[in-house]
């Protein structure tokens, strides 16, 4: 019996650590830092309703964006705000690196932050911006209105993410809804500034999904911080040209709505929203923006005196029942 059992312990011990390990490396909250080391902004177990909360709030910043665009206009042209706007972004985001003395990325994520400077930092900001020269706010947030489902797909061919049919299906409705009321709001007619509207939905959903991937293995705020970084060189003498050709003319409303897409929209929002990505998954975090295009409306009759039809409360609720579908949805 003696022999037996020291014979039986050694297995038992192998099993038990090797138990141990699958555990450890399946754990998916359990995010590296760069070199692969466990970084602060992600803590075992955590919430999911945090993560949510943190998307939200990066929703609640992006719908901000397009009202503070149209601000912004008064006193700028189209290229001098989006070239101002991501310098001082940029200028935010490197004072923050330098004071907490972030080291600089390793070399395999860097095409990652290409991406998502492409896309959110450059691309999403100059072509909306063009767009709304000749656009309402009620027109152009059909981009919005599609974004999530097109985060999605990108999600799922990137990450190889795969939700569940009834999380595809309420993604599916809950778009459909918003382009129905927001074709409805813009009568109906496309414009000319449709084509930058659909470039603007596909560049930025692929920066949105490479900068949640990347938020697994780095801190949110580090990922958009490294990519205005990234964009300063192009920025800033893009904006010396830019104001030498197009005239300046500041007012109060101008002035807050580019230092509210630099810092707001350009930085905090997107902070909050790759880290609400890491936490709850890309498709799930993609599908709270179908509220963004309803909640640019009220801020639109808020700030830009534009008006509402009685469809939005309908849509509202419609909405709101497709964001709860897919959050209880298997990922």
């Amino acid at each position: 019996m003696r022999a037996e059992n020291s014979a039986t312990a050694p297995t038992s011990i192998a099993v038990t650590t090797a138990s141990a390990t699958t555990t450890t490396s399946a754990t998916p909250e359990a995010g590296t830092g760069q070199g692969g080391a466990p970084h602060q902004g992600r803590t075992p177990g955590r919430p999911s309703r945090v993560g949510t909360l943190q998307a939200a709030l990066g929703v609640v910043a992006f719908s901000l964006t397009f009202p503070a665009t149209a601000w912004g206009l008064e006193s700028f042209g189209p290229w001098s705000l989006v070239a101002v706007r991501s310098v001082l972004a940029a200028l935010i985001a490197g004072g923050c690196l330098l004071a907490l003395r972030v080291p600089v990325p390793v070399r395999a994520h860097w095409a990652g932050l290409v991406v998502v400077a492409a896309g959110v930092v450059l691309g999403f900001p100059l072509l909306t911006t063009l767009a709304l020269q000749t656009s309402t706010t009620a027109h152009a947030a059909v981009v919005v209105g599609l974004l999530p489902l097109t985060t999605a797909l990108f999600s799922a061919l990137r990450t190889g993410a795969r939700p569940s049919r009834t999380f595809w299906g309420a993604a599916v409705a809950g778009a459909a809804a918003v382009i129905a009321f927001t074709v409805q709001q813009s009568g109906g007619a496309l414009t000319g500034a449709d084509a930058y509207l659909f470039g603007a939905l596909l560049i930025c959903a692929a920066g949105y999904t490479e900068g949640g991937r990347l938020a697994r293995i780095m801190p949110g705020w580090q990922v958009i911080g490294w990519a205005l970084v990234l964009c300063l060189p192009l920025a800033v003498p893009g904006a010396l040209l830019a104001l030498s050709y197009e005239p300046v003319r500041l007012t109060a409303h101008g002035v807050a709505g580019v230092l509210w897409v630099a810092a707001g929209s350009q930085f905090f929002g997107l902070i909050v929203w790759y880290r609400g990505m890491a936490a709850i998954g890309i498709p799930k975090a993609s599908q709270l923006q179908l509220a963004q295009p309803l909640l640019t409306l009220v801020w639109s009759v808020l700030l830009l005196g534009e008006h509402l039809t009685p469809a939005v409360p309908l849509t509202a609720a419609a909405v709101l029942a497709c964001i709860a579908a897919t959050q209880r949805a298997r990922s």
